[in-house]
């Protein structure tokens, strides 16, 4: 097909119309014709104000707001399914109505849809509190997936394909990045970070950016599903009662991945507890467990770990000093068996073995740490000695990959140009920390909306938001009982981002796939108890 380019100038933002081919399926990428594509200028009389100065792609400045549209498709469990990928910014409103930030997303539409109203949208946020929406953006839920080995290795040439396991089929998607990760950007630098950087402020100025996206795009009567990586667990279990409190926004789900503490308070005791079975999990990875264990299934071997934790271990820990020693010699020897770290380790630590510890201790005398995020990578230090890893294996490997796919594809593929420089990782410290309730504002939405469950999807070698602290997060969020029947735990055998195994990346989708269709009312079946 011929490529026909026109353009126009409007309001100083150029505009241009391109009639190319479709990408091929499972394709590379950069180098292939380019789907048809739209470039739109800002909407309304103050922000066209701000694109005269800024709408220049040879800037670092953030324009509050732009759309490019693109057009693809993409086949999915065997189908093909057509998609508008609409990729620009929209703004943050100060109370005065003025744009203080814009923030950067990517919103993919089923094109063959015509009715939205009964059409799912599912609004993605990654987490760090600094991390872009990058890594399930390209890895997981949408329609491309990284050029990685089976197991989530790096591999040459970078890129992505297509993914046939994506939610696209059911679901519309946004992906949103946060002020100051990938090309969102605060205004000007008088406005106060304040206003962004913190658990409360960040889950009320995104509650805000959501009801305009949902506004603009005529989304109000689509069934909405949030889905929070690590840090987004917080930040989407916050905004569940914050869209339902104070836009009137009610959803139908929430999905965490790795989820963090969520503000649910731990303890000293709990704390150091609930890392044994996520040292099991590692140790049986590595093979340092004893044979009767490693001979096991890794989910054959854990209910055993688990039911030692939670029926032996928290009691223990909880007598302190006034253990007797020869109990304590007991546990810390079958802490020793569980975990791969020497007895003699155990009880210098007083049976609180840091994961910084673990991470450094379980493969010293192989000369490896294994990673935080995913324990099943390995890294090298300078020294064998010492008491934690000098960097963070998994995290490295995977900025390996992701850094040049996302910026080869938002360029090549959805056609967006600009010289801002993509945050995979941005400034947003100080990080205000107070006030994080984001647990109980959890069980608070779901108690207020019959129509809202939980899924929760954890790697069972993530050492940073562990399984068996998730699965603590669901027993101890609602005390009553009552909800648990709209709460869900899946267990994957990989890390942190469970979807970069080839296996999990199916298995996980499918399980996204599954808890949407059930948490879909049936038409006229009434939000009540």
């Amino acid at each position: 097909m011929k490529k026909i380019f026109t353009s126009t100038l409007i309001a100083l933002s150029f505009v241009s119309i391109a009639f190319a081919q479709q990408r091929p399926q499972g394709g590379q990428n950069q180098n292939g014709p380019r789907p048809t594509t739209t470039t739109t200028p800002a909407a309304s009389a103050q922000v066209k104000e701000e694109v005269k100065t800024n709408s220049n792609i040879a800037s670092r400045t953030i324009v509050p707001e732009s759309a490019v549209i693109t057009n693809h498709t993409v086949t999915i469990r065997g189908k093909s399914v057509p998609y508008k990928a609409t990729t620009g910014t929209l703004p943050v409103w100060d109370e005065d109505g003025k744009p203080i930030a814009g923030l950067f997303y990517t919103y993919y539409e089923r094109s063959d849809i015509q009715n939205k109203d009964s059409r799912p949208l599912v609004i993605s946020f990654n987490g760090g509190p600094g991390s872009a929406s990058v890594w399930m953006h390209i890895a997981y839920t949408g329609p491309v997936v990284l050029n990685i080995d089976d197991e989530g290795y790096p591999i040459q040439p970078y890129g992505y394909k297509d993914n046939n396991t994506s939610i696209l089929d059911i679901a519309d998607i946004v992906y949103i990045d946060p002020v100051n990760t990938g090309y969102s950007r605060i205004t000007n630098k008088d406005v106060p970070t304040s206003k962004f950087f913190g658990v409360r402020a960040d889950i009320k100025y995104l509650a805000e950016w959501i009801n305009t996206f949902v506004t603009r795009n005529n989304r109000w009567a689509s069934p909405k599903f949030l889905i929070g990586e690590s840090y987004g667990t917080t930040r989407v279990s916050g905004l569940a009662l914050e869209l339902q409190s104070n836009q009137w926004m009610y959803l139908n789900g929430v999905i965490l991945v790795s989820p963090t503490e969520l503000g649910i308070e731990r303890g000293t005791v709990m704390d150091a507890a609930l890392r044994l079975p996520y040292f099991a999990a590692t140790a049986w990875y590595h093979k340092m467990l004893p044979s009767d264990l490693q001979g096991k299934k890794l989910t054959d071997m854990l209910p055993e770990v688990e039911k030692f934790t939670v029926n032996e271990l928290i009691p223990a820990i909880a007598k302190g000093g006034f253990l007797p020693i020869e109990e304590k010699q007991k546990i810390a020897a079958r802490m020793a068996r569980y975990s791969g770290i020497a007895e003699k380790v155990i009880l210098q630590n007083n049976l609180d073995v840091s994961t910084n510890l673990f991470w450094k201790e379980l493969l010293r005398d192989k000369g490896f740490t294994v990673g935080r995020l995913d324990s099943r990578y390995k890294g090298i230090d300078r020294a064998a000695a010492g008491e934690s890893p000098d960097y963070n294996a998994e995290l490295t490997s995977w900025l390996h990959s992701f850094t040049p796919a996302i910026n080869m594809y938002i360029r090549n593929e959805l056609n967006y140009k600009t010289d801002l420089k993509y945050n995979m990782f941005g400034p947003v410290n100080p990080w205000d920390r107070t006030g994080d309730n984001s647990g109980e504002n959890l069980r608070a939405a779901m108690a207020q909306n019959p129509y809202l469950h939980v899924l929760v999807q954890s790697g069972y070698y993530d050492g940073a938001c562990d399984y068996f602290n998730a699965k603590y997060n669901m027993w101890q969020m609602d005390p009553s009982g009552k909800l648990k029947d709209r709460m869900s735990w899946e267990g994957y055998e990989s890390g942190h981002m469970m979807y970069l195994r080839k296996p999990d990346l199916k298995m996980g989708n499918d399980h996204i796939r599954e808890f949407i269709e059930k948490a879909l009312p049936k038409p006229g079946v009434p939000a009540k108890f």
